[in-house]
């Protein structure tokens, strides 16, 4: 066999093989919507719902069929099953973390501890997400229109439930979330009443210096950023919640990290708060030394976790005012 017809071999191979991940991705999240169900469904109404986010940032065929269209984004929701409906009640906007991930199973104790409190959440698969096949996974934005995909779940659950305050919005995420989080408060300053960002990307520049060289050819790919770093250091600027700091305008926001991540180092956050001080914002946060677990210190079963996560509902409670905070 030539060299071209084994090129053309090999590429015919990766292409099933991506087909195929995206096919296990799909029967992954549909494995996790079905835990949520199991898990959560004796304290809370669960279900999945469908509304409109912007069109691609880029579209392969600008001619095509539909090309434009609003993209459909998915998300999960959860309503306290033992809410009063004759009053209102806050609404949290859950955002999962990961490049390209989905709302996994693995938050479910979050979520209940949530719906305890009399929150309702609502957990956006944003474009990018994992387990809507490889079209909506190339839809990705990160730092852009997946912001908006998140924020269109806070107007969807607005129209849609009578229950819901909207002066009493927050919005969380960890990691990845944690970027989208930030960018929420920055792009829609006057729609969300607090806020908590975990370990959150924070400086895509720096970050592209200290990754791995298949992470930054996920962003340099066609379908995403498009450069490198180094051919459009403006654009991951753009992309950066460090470097867009001067669009907060005071939303109470709480930021977490510890010494020890592995994914998103401590520097990266720490370069987020200097930030917000020589801007002249007060933004509560805390650095934990060396906390068990790393990126998900405070994800997992544990004491410390536990204990973090109070941290959090009793920061964000005074803001939300849910039925039954945490005390």
């Amino acid at each position: 066999m030539s060299d071209q017809g084994s090129q053309a071999e090999i590429a015919a191979l990766q292409k099933q093989l991506t087909a195929q991940e995206h096919h296990l991705d799909v029967l992954q999240r549909q494995l996790d919507e079905l835990l949520f169900a199991q898990r959560l469904g004796d304290i809370a109404h669960v279900d999945r719902v469908r509304f409109t986010g912007p069109a691609k940032a880029v579209e392969p065929n600008p001619t095509a069929q539909g090309a434009g269209n609003p993209l459909i984004i998915s998300a999960h929701v959860y309503v306290p099953k033992d809410l009063d409906p004759t009053v209102k009640h806050p609404l949290i906007i859950q955002v999962h973390g990961g490049v390209h991930a989905h709302h996994e199973a693995g938050a479910s104790h979050i979520i209940r501890e949530l719906l305890e409190q009399g929150y309702t959440v609502v957990a956006p698969d944003y474009r990018g997400s994992t387990g809507y096949g490889q079209a909506f996974w190339e839809a990705i934005d990160y730092g852009g229109r997946e912001v908006d995909d998140a924020h269109a779940a806070r107007e969807w659950a607005l129209s849609f439930f009578d229950h819901l305050d909207p002066a009493r919005v927050g919005i969380i995420g960890w990691s990845h979330g944690g970027l989208i989080t930030l960018f929420n408060l920055f792009r829609f300053p006057d729609d969300f009443a607090a806020a908590y960002a975990a370990v959150p990307v924070s400086d895509l520049i720096a970050r592209m210096g200290y990754k791995s060289r298949a992470y930054q050819d996920l962003f340099s790919a066609s379908y995403h950023i498009g450069k490198t770093a180094e051919e459009d250091v403006a654009e991951y600027r753009r992309r950066s919640p460090s470097w867009q700091v001067d669009q907060y305008r005071g939303t109470p926001l709480l930021v977490h990290t510890t010494t020890n991540d592995e994914d998103v180092n401590v520097f990266e956050v720490e370069r987020l708060l200097q930030a917000f001080t020589a801007a002249g914002h007060e933004v509560a946060s805390r650095i934990y030394d060396n906390a068990p677990g790393a990126h998900s210190f405070n994800r997992l079963d544990t004491t410390l976790a536990r204990e973090s996560r109070r941290e959090v509902w009793a920061f964000l409670a005074p803001h939300l005012k849910p039925q039954k905070p945490v005390e």
